[in-house]
C-alpha cells in the first residue's frame, strides 16, 4: 500500500477542490436597472400573476428578495421573459415601497401578520344586513385594521330586502364613514352597481367581508367580464356561508383608472400587530389629545388626556365612545 508521509514532494496526489475555491461568491447584486414595472394582480402557490403594460405576465420571487413576498397590489420590478406567452416565467427582483398596507392576523393570540392587500386606497367592509346576520364585532376589526393600515373604510350593506339599514347605520354614524346599501333586486337591475362605482371610480379598493354577505356577487357585477368562481350560498344551520374565493385577485374597473381587490371570505380578523398609536391618526379631532397621556397609553384607562380633552369641548364625546369601542374590538372576539 502507498503511504505519504506529512511533508511528501509527491505531485501526483489527488486532492478535491473545496467550492470556495471554485464557486466564489459576492454580495454584490445586480442592479436590475432594465426591470420592467408591474402589477401583482394574483399569487397562487409562489407563483404571482403581474400587469406589465398590457400583457398579463407569470413571474417568481428572485432569491434575492429573501423572505421578503409580494401580494396583491404590489408595484414590482420584473426581469427575464416578459412576453406572456405560456410556460414563460419572469422574475421579481424589486418590490416597491408601500403606500398602504392591509394585515390581520389568523387570532389575537397569533404573533406572525399576514399582509392581505397592499397600496389600497380604500377598504370596502361588506356585511349583509340578514341571511347571516351583521357581525358588528368583525366590521370593527375591519375598520381598526384599515385605520392601522393607511386605508379609508367603506361600508357596503347588502341584502337591504330582508332587513332595514338604519339600526347597524346607527352603530357607525359618528365615525362619519360613507355607506352603500343594496337590494338583491337593484344588485340585477343594476342600480346599485352605479351607486357602488361611484365611491370606487379612480380608486384602488379592497373587499373584504365574511361568506355569505354577497361579497363576491357584488364584484361579479362590478367586473361582469371578470366573473369569479361559482358564488356560495348560507349554512342554513350555522348561518355562514361558503368560501367562494380562494385568493385575493385585483380586477380592473372597466370606464375608470379604478380596481377592484376581491378577497377570500374571512371568519376572524386578528388584531395582534396593531398598535393604537396608530388607530389614532384616523381621528384628527382627538390626536390633539393625547398629547398628555402617559407613554403607552390605551386610551381608554383612567389616566387618560383625552377625557379632559373632549370635556373642554374640544371634541364630541359621541367621537371618544366611537374610538374605544374600536379599540376594545382587539381585545375580544366578533362572537362577543
Amino acid at each position: 500500500m502507498r503511504r505519504y508521509g506529512k511533508h511528501t514532494d509527491e505531485d501526483d496526489i489527488r486532492t478535491r477542490p473545496g467550492r470556495r475555491n471554485t464557486r466564489p461568491r459576492t454580495n454584490i447584486r445586480p442592479k436590475h436597472e432594465d426591470a420592467a414595472e408591474g402589477l401583482v394582480l394574483t399569487v397562487d402557490r409562489g407563483r404571482l400573476t403581474c400587469l406589465v403594460e398590457d400583457r398579463v405576465v407569470m413571474a417568481m420571487k428572485a432569491r434575492e428578495l429573501g423572505r421578503k413576498a409580494a401580494v396583491v397590489g404590489d408595484r414590482v420590478a420584473l426581469v427575464g421573459d416578459l412576453s406572456g406567452r405560456k410556460d414563460t416565467l419572469a422574475r421579481i427582483v424589486r418590490i416597491a415601497e408601500r403606500t398602504s398596507v392591509l394585515r390581520r392576523t389568523a387570532d389575537d393570540d397569533d404573533p406572525y401578520e399576514r399582509v392581505v392587500v397592499a397600496n389600497a386606497d380604500q377598504l370596502a367592509v361588506v356585511t349583509a344586513l340578514a341571511d347571516p346576520e351583521p357581525r358588528p364585532r368583525l366590521i370593527d376589526r375591519c375598520l381598526v385594521a384599515a385605520y392601522d393600515g393607511g386605508l379609508e373604510p367603506l361600508l357596503v350593506l347588502t341584502k337591504s330586502d330582508l332587513a332595514p339599514p338604519e339600526k347597524l347605520l346607527e352603530l357607525y354614524g359618528d365615525l362619519d364613514i360613507p355607506y352603500v346599501v343594496t337590494s338583491r333586486e337593484e344588485l340585477e337591475s343594476g342600480t346599485a352597481v352605479a351607486r357602488v362605482r361611484e365611491q370606487l371610480d379612480g380608486k384602488i379598493t379592497a373587499f373584504v367581508g365574511h361568506s355569505g354577505v354577497g361579497k363576491t356577487t357584488l364584484v361579479n357585477a362590478l367586473v361582469p367580464e371578470e366573473r369569479r368562481r361559482s358564488t356560495g350560498h348560507v349554512n342554513a344551520v350555522t348561518g355562514r356561508g361558503r368560501h367562494t374565493t380562494t385568493s385575493a385577485l385585483a380586477l380592473p374597473l372597466a370606464g375608470t383608472d379604478g380596481w377592484v381587490i376581491d378577497t377570500p371570505g374571512v371568519r376572524s380578523f386578528g388584531l395582534h400587530h396593531v398598535d393604537p398609536s396608530r388607530v389614532i391618526k384616523a381621528f384628527p379631532d382627538l390626536e390633539p389629545g393625547t398629547e398628555g397621556c402617559p407613554r403607552a397609553c390605551s386610551h381608554d384607562e383612567p389616566e387618560c388626556a383625552l377625557d379632559a380633552w373632549v370635556a373642554a369641548g374640544h371634541a364630541d364625546p359621541a367621537r371618544l365612545y366611537s374610538l374605544r369601542r374600536l379599540l376594545a374590538a382587539r381585545e375580544r372576539t366578533e362572537g362577543d
